[in-house]
């Protein structure tokens, strides 16, 4: 998603704090300090988690926005770019960014892509030695008027007291849904397999009670990572957990059905994905992809300490995460926002551990823990926090990259505010066990 911000300039107050060294719930748990680093800045268009891949000793990452958007218009910003190293690819000029061949939008009433996309992370298909073939799973907005509620397939959305979007208050708010392509040739095209987590039409938080100016509801920024034979996809959970109804409407239903959640896919069911995908019920992923289930608890903002539902004007909830497994911790690690008022405002970047590698026993993909401060920076709004590998040799040997580090790595976020837009980096994260 984009952003049209208007602030009072008396709000901001410019500068920067790394966090402290943070342990977690105990003593043995991972620590971490921010060691200032010279600035590295992203010269392409970035609005999502950082897609990127090692083919052969390529690494080449897949930034920005593809495709119909009536808010903000038509856009083809989704480039790739390729370099020897991470550092290299990121300090990549703007003209050295590559269009890929991406399927086209369909007409209303058509299968297809609909509405604008944005990668959000890239599966290497581990049975192509070649390392080819991609699975691009993707962050998908659609309004209304990009996709009208289908009588039939119940897909599709009522413009009927449609909440606000970011443009103003004649602006629709966006639906996001979650969805997979494919590619055979390392990401220089791309073909469209559909959505494999969305929410439907009665999910959506409408007037009077969103005031959020961003999303109606849906499903969107994820992170994926590969455990045993899934893809478990971590994202943002927007939607009403049940049937909205202005009538039965309830702030405190809404918030316990958000906001970071898990489904996960069979890695042999990328290739054909629709209805494959399921989401956590509390015990088990046993819940249809188009319907509804738990959220990680642990991730939550408790309701007595600020938390309010992703249709709340002050938020109070942790999203976009980005989840990496760390070979020296031995355990996963998750960055995420906050969002602390409308339109997605926040300055501060969390993180969390999970020490289960097989994130499929029990109820270990849900075994994080609770959120610690990372970093801050007053003045601005911070989205899309993510770790990224170092240009030393080790980290190279390795093909470390946003879903496999080590000991060190680069912390890069996007910051906001007017006049200064940029995704960037100007610290190392070092961790200790």
């Amino acid at each position: 998603m984009q952003i049209l911000f208007i602030f009072s300039w008396l709000n901001f107050i410019i500068g920067f704090f790394g966090a402290p060294t943070m342990p977690i719930n105990n003593s043995a748990s991972p620590t971490f300090k921010l060691i200032p680093a010279p600035k590295i800045t992203f010269n392409s268009f970035v609005d999502c988690n950082m897609a990127e891949v090692w083919i052969g000793d390529t690494f080449r990452i897949f930034p920005g926005k593809y495709g119909e958007d009536p808010l903000w218009g038509y856009s083809k910003n989704l480039k790739y770019a390729d370099g020897k190293n991470a550092e290299e690819v990121f300090k990549s000029p703007a003209e050295k960014f590559i269009d890929p061949i991406m399927p086209l939008n369909v007409p209303i009433g058509q299968k297809g892509l609909h509405g604008a996309v944005w990668f959000e992370t890239v599966y290497q298909d581990k049975k192509d030695p070649s390392g080819k073939t991609l699975y691009g799973l993707y962050h998908n907005e659609n309004y209304p008027s990009t996709l009208p509620y289908d009588i039939k397939t119940k897909e599709g959305y009522k413009n009927k007291l449609w909440p606000q979007g970011l443009t103003g208050p004649e602006s629709p708010a966006a639906v996001c849904r979650i969805g997979i392509m494919k590619s055979i040739d390392g990401g220089k095209s791309w073909q469209n397999k559909g959505i494999i987590i969305e929410d439907l039409d009665p999910r959506m938080i409408l007037k009077p009670f969103n005031a959020s100016n961003t999303f109606a509801g849906g499903v969107g920024d994820p992170s994926a990572v590969a455990s045993e034979d899934y893809l478990y996809i971590f994202y943002g959970e927007y939607g009403y957990p049940g049937i909205y109804n202005e009538k039965t409407y309830d702030a405190k239903t809404e918030w316990s059905g958000q906001c970071i959640s898990i489904a996960r896919i069979a890695l042999k069911d990328l290739n054909n994905p629709i209805g494959k995908t399921k989401r956590w019920d509390g015990k088990s992923f046993s819940i249809p992809y188009n319907s509804y289930g738990v959220p990680v608890l642990s991730l939550q903002v408790p309701i007595e300490k600020g938390g309010g539902g992703a249709s709340s004007a002050s938020g109070g909830f942790h999203w976009g995460p980005s989840v990496s497994w760390n070979t020296y911790l031995n355990c996963w690690v998750m960055l995420m926002g906050k969002v602390e008022g409308k339109s997605w405002q926040g300055d501060k970047i969390y993180i969390s551990y999970n020490k289960n590698k097989d994130l499929g026993i029990g109820n270990n993909s849900q075994d994080w823990s609770k959120p610690a401060l990372v970093f801050q920076k007053p003045g601005y709004i911070l989205w899309y926090p993510s770790l990224q590998p170092l240009n030393d040799p080790s980290d190279i040997k390795e093909k470390y990259s946003s879903v496999k580090l080590g000991k060190r790595a680069r912390f890069f976020v996007k910051r906001i505010k007017p006049g200064d837009d940029e995704y960037a980096s100007e610290h190392i994260i070092e961790f200790e066990k």
